[in-house]
């Protein structure tokens, strides 16, 4: 994937610099054919002006060619003003990009500040599109779901593999340890006991406990025989056979008979044993007080244990044979949530509202938050550029259109020149 990545990069910037030169040699050809109008011009004029004398018509063609020369040579020098000194001469007002590059900097950072990043074109643009809806669709893709599943997976052994047990030991002794020595183990095994017996969903571990009682019983008979005769040596044996046998029908047959009653006394004793012992493990100072011990032992335990090393090797050898599994379980289990993510989310409206109202407030904290930072960042960047880069920069994006101003500037000077003529011409005449 990482292999992947780097190409599209390599091919971006390819393209990128196919772009740049392709502007540079557009660019070069507008100047060239802007110039050759010019000299154009130059030369129709002293063509015209040597040969008036002769072909007095000739003066048209000169008024044309005057006017013409100039026009092309005045929007020559605005041109080159803008992003050097013309002939290399240092006149006031010219190379007017490269002198002002600051200014230009905190214009263009507040002009897109003031007109792109404002809550109300932000929010307003993004609340026209349902990206939770697009979102889920997206992912609902196999294919797309895969290639995230990919690139979380490959990353993961990259990732642990710049923890070292300090780091470990850190995680735990800063986020885990301080909440597990604040935990109330009593109290909160007391209210898991709590949600266990609500709508009586303890009862089938009863029902489990039942039946493992009566297949113990069953199949330890004759060990039972064994001790009762060890206690019982005055008794004969056939007598300690018959009473064994019959304790153990008694027993198997209260198994049968509690399992059957749902309202037998039994059950009842133990809902009611199960109860107190959940209030007791959640107010009784005593079990409170244990629960504390034990969980202080236990993280005692895994301190002077070296657990911090074991955990990490463990991890990162499971993580790293996983990513390269050919069916990768972490893998398939992201590909699977994210494809599951995608379908449920897609017929799910109400959701979809709800996430994209988040994603809109989320976007409008950023906008006031960060608008400014953004700002400044493109403020600080133009700034860094060299003169000569940004003064390259902005000829290259807008210099074609500069040449045809040239181009555009020589006809129209001598449409001009030809006007003129003819006004003097009419009042002459």
């Amino acid at each position: 994937m990482s292999a992947v990545t780097d190409d599209n990069e390599h091919l971006q910037g390819v393209k990128a610099s196919a772009s740049a030169n392709l502007k540079l040699v557009r660019l070069k050809r507008m100047r060239v054919t802007a110039t050759c109008l010019l000299a154009t011009m130059i030369a129709l004029l002293m063509a015209s002006v040597a040969w008036q004398a002769h072909y007095p018509w000739l003066a048209w063609v000169r008024a044309f060619a005057e006017a013409g020369t100039v026009g092309a040579i005045a929007d020559w020098y605005a041109v080159v003003a803008l992003f050097r000194h013309p002939l290399g001469v240092a006149m006031p007002h010219t190379a007017i990009i490269p002198k002002n590059q600051a200014r230009i900097a905190e214009s263009l950072g507040g002009f897109v500040e003031q007109n792109f990043l404002t809550t109300e074109i932000v929010v307003g643009r993004l609340s026209e599109y349902n990206a939770a809806r697009a979102l889920a669709i997206w992912l609902a893709e196999k294919e797309n779901s895969s290639t995230i599943a990919d690139v979380v997976v490959e990353s993961l052994p990259r990732l642990l593999e710049r923890f070292d047990e300090s780091d470990v030991e850190a995680l735990f002794d800063r986020l885990l340890l301080p909440q597990l020595r604040a935990l109330d183990v009593s109290r909160l095994a007391g209210q898991v006991l709590g949600v266990l017996t609500e709508g009586n969903r303890h009862q089938p571990l009863l029902d489990r406990g039942l039946v493992a009682v009566e297949s113990w019983l069953v199949a330890n008979v004759d060990l039972i025989k064994a001790k009762f005769g060890e206690a019982s040596r005055f008794t004969p044996a056939p007598l300690d056979a018959y009473i064994v046998n019959k304790f153990v029908e008694g027993i198997v047959a209260l198994v049968h008979e509690v399992a059957a009653n749902p309202d037998h006394e039994l059950r009842r004793q133990f809902d009611a044993a199960v109860t107190t012992l959940s209030l007791d493990l959640q107010t009784a100072a005593a079990y409170r007080r244990f629960g504390r011990i034990l969980m202080r032992d236990c993280i005692r335990h895994v301190k002077a244990g070296d657990y911090y090393r074991v955990l990490l090797d463990r991890v990162q050898a499971r993580v790293a044979a996983d990513a390269a599994s050919d069916r990768s379980v972490a893998h398939d289990m992201i590909a699977r949530a994210l494809v599951s993510l995608g379908k449920t989310l897609v017929s799910a409206n109400a959701i979809q509202n709800k996430l994209n109202a988040w994603w809109l407030e989320i976007a409008r904290m950023l906008v006031l938050r960060y608008r400014r930072q953004l700002s400044g960042l493109i403020t600080d960047v133009v700034k860094g550029w060299d003169a000569q880069e940004v003064s390259g920069k902005f000829e290259a994006e807008i210099g074609r259109d500069l040449q045809f101003i040239r181009i555009n500037g020589t006809f129209v000077g001598g449409l001009v020149g030809v006007l003129i003529h003819t006004c003097v011409f009419v009042v002459v005449r």
